[in-house]
């Protein structure tokens, strides 16, 4: 194998789009592909795995502040996005990838051997890394795929997350039984350590540069006004909206965000471009990304409540099923967001666009949270509506992609896509947020006291209150499917000056900044 300077290999012939030339599929390809996509699903059920692992966590630690570790997972996520998107279009794409797969090994491995539950603590938010391989992984693939190839691979990537779905239970029930809470940790270290090294073996570099100079004020500013509305949103349910620390995070958040979007006007070469952000398909594009991901989260965060529930409480919901009964209800939401994803590649690869594409997932997200606000005590409707929710989110996970590397050019690409990630990870948070408000507010089921005394603090919802949450989940849905509808019919591409283009010759060698 042909490898450059540095022992990865050869970027493959390029056309000059900076795309991959190859007619088609080839085993590196593939190879590469699996690789990326196993990347993912790592990513998928990483949250899963710690969310089980807490109670197990916080007594070996003796903590009361088990929600930092998975707080601090997403937080510095959503805060290095965007700064490394723009690293990512500057210096490289699959560079910064296997910088942020580096760094989330070392940060796994911390968490393993922690000696302390600020060790723990400091090994996730170094984890937090993983996060923006999503973005970093479709922007890498539409640069050094085959042009034909690329609309199914990136759809196959961001749809794929959803078959982990199905295993995950069954794997954090075995580790965790067997093996511990450090087992989950390793398993992340030996994933991380394999997958690195795939994609570092099989896929090239992009030789699509971004001239421009890093913003390091700007930076600060939106990482810090992220952080700070992140962390209101996320401890505001257990501190109180009116507590002085979450006022502080979300004014102090807004006032950064504030600062960050007038510094972006006043410096010749911001962090991220607000121009560009204001195009109407990048924009649009980017707040249907947050209504997708968060309609997804609030959707997989209430089943498990619902079907769990035990059937003699008599609430009008419920199954009683156990963690690995709830499987069940994960295969066909986990199946049909892949088939979901599939049509979505397979039609954009055939000329279809894929704004109809989208606004159909968030429809039929939109349909499953009316259906199953009305009709949620039979197993086998739960599982049809499940697997309706699944293929109009997996529609919506792949058609996000494909719109985004419709408006913006290559070297655009991973700074524009972080800014979707963002709000990837801010909708998610804010939506369960509204909606656990309006079910803790009047629709808290008060048991007799013989029972109540039974449930050791658990906290159980009525009817009408799901019904309530579910509905919510569909205005939601409905609305981000009118933002999609908003999108332009035919998108033109964002162009870049001149003088911000540049072009690497072995997929390696930098570009000098301008």
């Amino acid at each position: 194998m042909v490898t450059t300077p540095t022992g990865g290999p050869a970027p493959s012939p390029t056309d000059p789009s900076g795309r991959n030339a190859e007619e088609g599929w080839s085993p590196r390809l593939a190879l590469s592909l699996l690789s990326i996509v196993l990347l993912l699903e790592l990513l998928a059920v990483s949250y899963m795995m710690i969310s089980t692992a807490l109670p197990a966590i916080s007594m070996h630690y003796q903590t009361t502040q088990g929600a930092w570790l998975l707080t601090a997972f997403l937080l510095v996520g959503a805060m290095a996005a965007p700064l490394i998107g723009k690293l990512a279009d500057m210096y490289g794409k699959r560079k910064m990838l296997l910088a942020c797969v580096g760094i989330s090994l070392v940060g796994s491995f911390l968490s393993a051997i922690a000696t302390s539950y600020a060790m723990m603590i400091a090994g996730r938010c170094l984890a937090g890394l993983m996060v923006p391989t999503l973005f970093l992984s479709y922007s890498l693939i539409r640069d050094v795929f085959p042009q034909k190839t690329v609309a199914l691979a990136v759809s196959i990537a961001t749809s794929g997350m959803g078959l982990i779905a199905i295993a995950a239970p069954f794997l954090t029930g075995w580790l965790l039984d067997d093996y511990g809470f450090r087992a989950i940790f390793w398993f992340f270290v030996i994933c991380l350590a394999v997958l690195g090294g795939l994609i570092q073996l099989t896929t090239p570099e992009s030789n699509v540069r971004l001239r421009s100079r890093i913003d390091l004020v700007g930076a600060v500013l939106l990482g810090g006004g992220i952080a700070g509305i992140l962390i209101s949103v996320s401890f505001g349910p257990s501190w109180g909206w009116t507590d002085g620390g979450t006022l502080a995070y979300l004014i102090g958040g807004i006032v950064l965000l504030i600062g960050w979007v007038v510094s972006a006007r006043m410096i010749k070469e911001p962090l991220i471009d607000l121009d560009v952000l204001g195009k109407r398909p990048v924009l649009l594009t980017t707040i249907s990304a947050g209504v997708v991901y968060g309609s997804s989260g609030l959707f997989t965060i209430l089943l498990p409540m619902m079907v769990m529930t035990p059937a003699l409480f008599g609430l009008g919901y419920g199954f009683g099923v156990d963690a690995e009964g709830f499987a069940l209800y994960q295969v066909p939401i986990g199946g049909a967001v892949v088939l979901g994803g599939l049509l979505v590649g397979i039609l954009v690869g055939r000329n279809m666009r894929p704004r109809p594409l989208l606004v159909t997932g968030l429809l039929l997200n939109a349909v499953a949270f009316a259906l199953i606000a009305q009709t949620h005590d039979t197993k086998g409707i739960v599982m049809i509506i499940c697997a309706v929710f699944g293929f109009g989110m997996g529609m919506g996970y792949a058609s996000i992609p494909n719109l985004l590397i419709e408006a913006v050019p290559p070297q655009l690409q991973a700074s524009s896509a972080s800014m979707v990630g963002v709000s990837q990870s801010i909708f998610p948070a804010i939506l369960p947020v509204v909606a656990f408000a309006v079910m803790n507010n009047s629709h808290i089921v008060q048991f007799p006291p013989e029972i109540q005394a039974t449930l050791q603090g658990a906290v159980f919802y009525d009817n009408a209150g799901f019904q309530v949450a579910f509905w919510i989940g569909a205005v939601f849905a409905l609305i981000g499917a009118v933002v999609a509808f908003l999108l332009p019919r035919n998108i033109a591409q964002v162009e870049v000056p001149a003088s911000m283009t540049g072009r690497t010759t072995d997929g390696d060698e930098l570009v000098a900044a301008g």
